[in-house]
């Protein structure tokens, strides 16, 4: 097959800057989804924020009663206790009040923490269902243009980045909003001029969070490249270990690993430099902000200078205006506290957002067109060759074909006549890999290709499946243009063995029977015997009941290509492609499984894609591609009588043999 342009050409993870519009998609994503548990969350969160700054109403009225009982003693001549006992009602309803409001605060977080939990778990649930679901609608295309890595970082990286997002900083931004708003309230309402001071030292905090939450989301940003680059390293050196070693080049690993090692150090050290100093700067700033905020209102004291809230100048008496003082002090901190925190979020924010907008370019990307509509049922065909659809399993099938201009329906029988006209194609545009090609295999024909590495082989197999369209001509299946049949239906109907197998977690019977997944362990196990798998499968601890694991990595690989041959028979499909099915196999068992796909192959069109000439001399036609052009076709004999490419090829074979 041509090299494809930029295959497998993708990076592993890598946070870009989020899109334009990424936060607005997330939110309304969250909230058409999760409706009625959102709005109580925010509810709870709403009323857990505001009545979380009350201590400093509470400590204000507080001071305010014990102000009121020393007047009481000192001006109306009131006794210590007497004056007490005047009080006591006003500070036991002040004290019930605050039990009150702080135990809704305990109720609310409560209730706010447990349902965030679950509000987040079920909404990465839903976006990890939907990226799952959208990666089965994708075409073979993009796979073959992104890692396997990178994508995964989806599920993982990403994902992960929206949890703390969702769970974290989202409510943590939120919570903050809420208390910054009722803390310039009672501010307001308490004074403007140490509001003012207040504010002076929240400019400079800004200042700070811009310089060093900026760099520190910077070098996040990098550390998760320079980690994505590194474990990308990592599992390229395991899966390789064997030819490391092989070729010595163990001290050139360590080298590259140290220099990815060293980029992720040095990156992760900056990050985490100025994210951890950014929480003790803005501490300081808070303490110094304190304590500024205590001096300016005793020197408003000492000078006697009236006090201005939103409602105007209004005198106060030293005690009064020490109680505005205490109230500030904690209020102070509250919102320097709140500021500080939603600077840490800064970092989270970034990688949520980048997170996301990767997400959504997944989640963004076209599904594979699909515009067929002829289908493939079960049917009965009587002695006179009229077909009748059927739900029942017939093992007979038919191409049901409705047709728009009168509402007809025809079936045609499934046969398996794969007929190709003047096919061109290319992975790209204006870069053609296949030229003019014209072939036909009727059923039960035996059709192969041979040719160089990148001649175009299991390409045009490629086209039969419609893995890609192709750019110009026609594929006609038992006459009908594929384009008119479901993707799906077209697929039903084809069986392939791959070069690479491919195994899943789970038992021999349960990779057999993934070729049909409504076979019977009867039809497995007759399958595995057509492909000369039932004597090794046998021999294993379990039998058919063997789990494997890791792609089958306690198999050899001609064992595993055994399987899947296997699996492909278990399909019983009218129309098979090999694509060097015994590759990985040694020659008794070549020899062996050639029987079995011979008889698989008793009144089947097959497709053979072979380098080991010697597999594909019984072929009714062989076909010698060459840069994607068919330059000779003929059986065995004429080939080899024209003394063209295929003797060369076959010749050749047999001498370096």
């Amino acid at each position: 097959m041509p090299p494809r342009p930029n295959i497998k050409n993708g990076s592993s993870f890598s946070p870009t800057k989020p899109k334009k519009g990424t936060l607005k998609r997330l939110l309304n994503l969250l909230f058409t989804q999760n409706k009625a548990l959102l709005i109580v969350i925010a509810v709870c969160l709403i009323i857990g924020a505001v009545t979380g700054v009350a201590s400093s109403i509470f400590l204000k009225n507080i001071i305010k009663t014990l102000e009121k009982a020393i007047n009481l003693i000192n001006n109306e001549g009131y006794s210590a206790e007497n004056a007490f006992n005047v009080i006591w009602s006003s500070i036991l309803t002040i004290l019930i009040i605050m039990c009150v409001v702080y135990g809704v605060s305990v109720v609310c977080y409560f209730t706010y923490t447990r349902l965030g939990a679950v509000l987040t778990q079920k909404f990465l649930h839903q976006i990890r269902t939907g990226v799952f679901n959208k990666m089965q609608s994708l075409p073979i295309r993009y796979f073959d243009t992104h890692k396997t890595g990178d994508i995964m970082s989806i599920y993982t990286n990403d994902t992960d980045a929206l949890r703390q997002l969702v769970s974290q900083s989202i409510p943590s931004l939120l919570g903050s909003l809420v208390s910054v708003i009722t803390l310039l309230i009672i501010m307001f309402m308490n004074s403007i001029w140490l509001s003012l001071v207040i504010f002076g030292g929240i400019v400079a905090m800004f200042m700070v969070t811009k310089k060093i939450g900026g760099n520190s989301a910077k070098y996040f940003m990098r550390k998760q490249m320079s980690l994505g680059a590194e474990e990308g390293f990592i599992e390229e050196m395991i899966q390789g270990t064997k030819v490391v070693k092989v070729f010595c080049h163990e001290e050139k690993s360590k080298q590259d690993f140290d220099e990815k090692n060293d980029r992720l150090c040095s990156d992760s050290t900056k990050a985490n430099t100025f994210a951890n100093i950014l929480m003790p700067i803005m501490g300081n700033i808070g303490n110094i902000l304190y304590v500024f905020v205590a001096f300016v209102g005793g020197l408003l004291v000492v000078l006697g200078a009236k006090n201005l809230t939103i409602t105007g100048l209004h005198s106060e008496t030293v005690v009064g205006f020490l109680a505005i003082i205490m109230a500030f002090l904690p209020i102070s901190k509250q919102f320097t506290s709140n500021i500080a925190q939603s600077s840490q979020q800064i970092n989270s924010v970034v990688m949520g957002l980048a997170g996301a907008s990767r997400v959504f370019a997944l989640l963004d990307e076209k599904s594979e067109d699909d515009d067929g509509y002829v289908t493939l049922v079960n049917c009965y065909i009587d002695e006179n060759g009229n077909i009748t659809e059927t739900t029942d399993r017939t093992n007979k099938w038919a191409w049901k074909h409705p047709h728009k201009a009168d509402g007809t329906i025809t079936y045609t029988e499934l046969k398996g006549d794969i007929r190709m006209f003047d096919v061109d194609f290319g992975y790209l545009p204006d870069k053609i890999v296949l030229h003019n090609v014209t072939l036909y295999a009727k059923p039960g024909q035996k059709v192969a290709f041979v040719g160089a590495t990148g001649a175009g082989k299991t390409t045009i197999t490629n086209l039969i499946n419609r893995f890609y369209d192709i750019a110009d001509g026609k594929i006609r299946y038992d006459g009908i243009n594929i384009n008119k049949i479901k993707k799906a239906d077209l697929r039903r109907s084809l069986g392939i063995v791959l070069q690479d197998t491919n195994l899943f977690t789970g038992t021999v019977m349960d990779n057999i029977r993934y070729g049909r997944l409504d076979a019977t362990d009867e039809e497995c196990i007759e399958a595995a015997k057509l492909a000369y798998a039932d004597d090794f499968i046998t021999r294993l601890p379990n039998g058919y009941n063997t789990m494997l694991t890791a792609d089958g990595a306690n198999l050899s690989q001609g064992q595993r290509q055994l399987l899947s041959i296997a699996r492909a028979a278990v399909k019983n499909a009218p129309v098979m492609i090999l694509d060097e099915a015994t590759s990985s196999i040694d020659t008794r068992t070549e020899a062996l499984v050639q029987k079995g796909t011979d008889r698989l192959m008793e009144g089947r069109t097959v497709f053979v894609i072979a380098h080991r000439l010697s597999t594909v001399q019984n072929s009714n036609v062989i076909m010698v591609l060459e840069n994607g052009n068919i330059i000779e076709r003929g059986d065995h004999n004429e080939l080899i009588e024209k003394k063209g490419q295929y003797y060369q090829l076959y010749t050749g074979a047999f001498e370096l043999e």
